[in-house]
């Protein structure tokens, strides 16, 4: 099987450092600024609306505003990264899945740096237990990313594993089953929409990534 993984609130909790990255980003760039908690508060705030859901609109490319293209929000990446911690073993479980030989991606949307995604997950030593890294957002549509996994690797069954389940919503195809990790931070969004659920299919939900398991024997057993 194609197993996909995205990365931020999937492998990792990448939400909980946001506001102490900021902070550091401040201290770095801006050690003449008074009051940085504040604007790392503010900051906070801002970067928090960008992850707010929309369902099933993820159809374009789209490219961040230019002050979000900026160094100090390479820097704040960069101390993000520094601060990441990776969830349930992720790195353990990205590794038995290779062993049990299964074509294991990474499958994400880009930040607003260019390439700043395949430098958080080196950063996590992570970058090499995948078969392939595919990111979305800026040069492809997911629609586009979903064309190019079924042009490397076939028509296997496609098992995606995502934080935001509103990704899914419109993408993929018949062998394609959806995953919904529970990450507390994103999934209150989707508690205000439940009903927004009902438009996937084959829908999974897991609360332990160890559970992706189950999941793979649970479609074998159906397919």
């Amino acid at each position: 099987m194609i197993i996909a993984f995205d990365f931020d609130g999937t492998l990792a909790d990448t939400y909980s450092c946001i506001g102490e990255a900021f902070q550091r980003a401040l201290e770095r760039r801006y050690r003449w600024l008074p009051g940085k908690a504040v604007w790392a508060k503010l900051l906070t705030k801002i970067e928090l609306q960008f992850e707010r859901p929309t369902f099933g609109k993820h159809k374009k490319k789209s490219r961040p505003p230019f002050f979000l293209r900026t160094k100090f929000f390479e820097t704040w990446f960069e101390e993000r990264a520094e601060l990441t911690k990776p969830i349930d073993d992720s790195i353990e479980l990205l590794k038995k899945l290779r062993e049990d030989g299964h074509v294991v991606l990474s499958f994400s949307a880009e930040d607003f740096i260019d390439g700043m995604k395949v430098r958080r997950l080196k950063r996590m030593g992570i970058y090499d237990l995948f078969d392939d890294v595919i990111v979305f957002g800026h040069d492809m549509t997911i629609d586009e990313a979903f064309r190019l996994v079924r042009e490397k690797y076939g028509d296997d069954v496609f098992i995606w594993v995502d934080d935001k389940p509103w990704r899914f919503v419109g993408h993929g195809d018949e062998n394609t089953e959806y995953v919904w990790y529970y990450f507390p931070f994103t999934a209150r969004f989707v508690e205000k929409n439940p009903e927004k659920l009902a438009l996937i299919p084959h829908l999974h939900v897991i609360r332990d990534l160890w559970s992706i398991f189950d999941v793979i024997e649970n479609v074998k057993t159906k397919r």
